[in-house]
């Protein structure tokens, strides 16, 4: 989640873009940089790591301008180094641009610029559009109309603010798919990725939407539409202390990063999908050169494991087995050159899956991580990587970093069965536009939930219990698992996860009128065997919760509460059905008074054995 910081106005804009980006410094970054127009020239400066590296080189710098853009970081194209750091010029240093989002064109029109003779200094998608921009002024009347041509050629998602000499008076502007908003203030204005980057000034914002542009001055803000029309826009009046709109107005990071999961998992469709245009997908490793799988990943990203041994087997045809990381490397597991060790990790930084990745390596299998961090140390082990586009995820419960390993999982499946036969083309694609329609399926369950609080009614009820039990079925019993561990981690309430079919060999003893029983319950091949689990449950009197469809009737007759989601594709629903468990244990968390973000004794990231 790289955070863009834009000024224009009366006070030095070196201090204002300095200080914007220190306020969105918990979006998480790699490198930084600022630009800045000083005396007919763009002066810019970038850096690998923290902001304060480019602040203490700036204060023996005595710059002054009063427009400037700034970014932090966090990289998707290209290994994160002062080089790939934003912002970015073209060939005549007279565009300056910064950029968050993915340009998923941009190798074709890298090629098309490098034929007019544009010469690229980075890895970076981003670095096509200043260029294009550059390219499009040749036969553009004006810069404005360059910038308009430049945009409507981008595919994927962005939030572009630019500065030029040629106009340098206006910092141009525009967005799809990742958030930009302006500040209004007097004399002066301000554009950024989150309202925190300029609160301390104004509170007085414009948030633009998907295909707009605009055009800021210090005393003024046009908006437009992509064909260069006028578009009227509501000035709103932001309601948030500083704290408070840096989570973006909701009351914890947790509840913050469980409602983005629509848009981070559409980032990693959209990050991922150029694989199935013929393009590489796995550099080093050919995908018919290996006839077994092993996964290795500790907590949440184990149980995202589990579910992918459903997928892989299920389609590409390729036996798979399932490891805790922390165990893996002390059982001598059999492994040689034609197994694929597939390690699945957030922060690419934990130990013992990075232990386990380094012993089958020593054994001579081939390794594939699929990780949120670029330049980590799991990314720069493995023969070839995976990202998840989750962004920073600052709460120690993962949530959207599950949900989009799933969906790096699920794309990595329909490759490896098309490249191998065991999928033919058109399927693949079934199974694709099925995964396109993933994200507003989310999306529509959590305005539901914003509308009539199902789950966080549920949770009021619930609260109080000592223990529950989570059961689920199929490619579910995982996220049975990942429910209860939820549930454990932020609320501290003893919780367990079973394949329901395992009930009657030992949970079943628990079930009282006390316990609270979370079933997920949607349809599929195995649904009428959760149905007579269910009814296993009410007969000794346990109060069943069910994550179903509205379809499924059967349950709806059966539990004492329901939480609807909308059906989709059984092998695609766990990344749907743990977004009510995730909700339900936040609830019960926050209920109790617990700090939700930071729970007791955890860790985002474990570094140690």
């Amino acid at each position: 989640m790289c955070g863009i910081v834009g000024y224009i106005g009366k006070d030095n804009a070196k201090d204002v873009i300095i200080d914007g980006l220190k306020r969105l410094e918990y979006r998480g970054y790699d490198s930084a940089g600022i630009a800045l127009i000083v005396d007919s020239e763009i002066f810019t400066y970038k850096k690998q790591g923290k902001i304060r590296n480019i602040e203490i080189e700036l204060r023996k710098v005595p710059v002054y301008s009063n427009i400037g853009i700034g970014h932090t970081r966090w990289a998707t194209h290209g290994k994160p180094d002062d080089i790939n750091a934003h912002p970015h010029l073209d060939c005549t240093k007279k565009i300056a641009l910064v950029h968050n989002g993915i340009v998923e064109n941009y190798a074709e029109l890298r090629r098309e610029l490098q034929t007019k003779g544009h010469t690229f200094l980075s890895q970076t998608d981003t670095e096509v559009i200043v260029h294009l921009i550059e390219e499009e002024l040749k036969t553009s009347p004006d810069f404005f109309t360059a910038f308009l041509s430049a945009v409507k050629r981008l595919q994927g998602s962005y939030a572009i603010a630019v500065i030029t000499l040629h106009q340098p008076d206006t910092i141009f502007v525009a967005r799809k798919d990742s958030p930009l908003v302006i500040g209004l203030g007097e004399g002066e204005n301000f554009v950024a990725s989150d309202v925190p980057a300029f609160l301390s000034y104004t509170n007085r914002v414009i948030f633009l939407d998907d295909f707009e542009v605009a055009t800021v001055n210090s005393n003024s803000v046009s908006v437009f539409n992509t064909d260069g029309e006028r578009v009227e826009k509501k000035v709103v009046t932001v309601p948030w202390s500083l704290s408070q709109a840096e989570k973006a107005g909701y009351k914890h990071f947790m509840l913050k990063e469980i409602n983005e999961q629509p848009r981070a998992v559409a980032d990693t469709i959209s990050g991922n999908l150029s694989w199935f245009r013929g393009e590489s997908y796995l550099e080093g490793i050919d995908p018919n050169s290996f006839s077994r799988i092993q996964i290795v990943a500790c907590g949440t990203s184990y149980h995202a494991g589990l579910i992918a041994k459903f997928y892989l087997e299920n389609f590409a045809k390729v036996p798979t087995e399932v490891d805790y990381a922390s165990e893996y490397r002390y059982r001598e597991p059999i492994v040689d050159e034609n197994t694929l060790v597939i390690s699945i990790t957030q922060s690419g930084e934990t130990a013992d899956t990075l232990a386990a990745m380094r012993l089958a390596r020593e054994k001579g299998a081939k390794l594939l991580t699929i990780c949120n961090v670029i330049g980590s140390t799991a990314t720069r082990e493995a023969d070839t990587v995976i990202y998840t586009y989750a962004g920073p995820e600052i709460s120690v419960a993962s949530t959207k970093a599950f949900t989009t390993q799933l969906t790096a999982l699920f794309l990595f499946t329909l490759y490896l069965s098309r490249e191998r036969r065991a999928l033919a083309s058109d399927e693949v694609d079934s199974y694709l536009k099925e995964l396109l329609e993933l994200p507003s399926k989310i999306e529509a369950f959590l305005n539901l939930e914003r509308e009539k609080e199902v789950v966080k009614k549920i949770a009021l009820e619930f609260y109080r219990a000592k223990d529950a039990l989570y059961l689920g079925r199929h490619v579910n019993y995982p996220i049975a698992l990942e429910g209860a561990l939820k549930l454990k981690e932020i609320s501290y309430i003893h919780a367990e996860g079973y394949p329901a079919g395992e009930m009657k060999h030992g949970p079943i003893a628990l079930i009282d009128e006390n316990i609270p029983v979370v079933v997920v319950a949607t349809r599929g091949k195995v649904l009428d065997k959760i149905v007579s689990n269910v009814e296993e449950v009410k007969a000794r009197k346990g109060r069943v919760i069910a994550v179903t469809n509205p379809s499924v009737k059967k349950i709806g007759e059966l539990a004492e509460f329901l939480i609807e989601v909308p059906e989709v594709n059984e092998y695609l629903s766990p990344i749907v059905n743990v977004v009510p468990l995730q909700l339900f244990a936040y609830y019960i968390a926050d209920f109790l008074g617990y700090d939700v973000d930071q729970p007791r004794n955890l860790a985002k990231s474990v570094t140690v054995e």
